[in-house]
């Protein structure tokens, strides 16, 4: 099981993109999503930016780091 969020300022993780997908939740914006499988082995579901989604793919390396958002590795 995976949570789905919006990563915080505070966040911090790595991992492997496993899955992306998109979709209009509330009928009137579209939101991007990856599944990401952690260095510790944790999967989530992080929503990301439609800039970053469209320039990653499954199987590319993604970072969170403290005070900033998450970025291709």
């Amino acid at each position: 099981m995976f949570k789905s969020h919006k990563p915080g300022p505070k966040d911090v993780w790595e991992g492997i993109i496993e899955a992306k997908s998109r979709g209009m939740l509330d009928g009137a914006n579209m939101y991007h999503f990856v599944k990401v499988r952690c260095v510790d082995g944790q999967i989530i579901k992080v929503r990301i930016d439609r800039g970053l989604w469209k320039s990653i793919a499954v199987g590319d390396r993604i970072v969170k780091e403290p005070g900033s958002g998450p970025a291709k590795a």
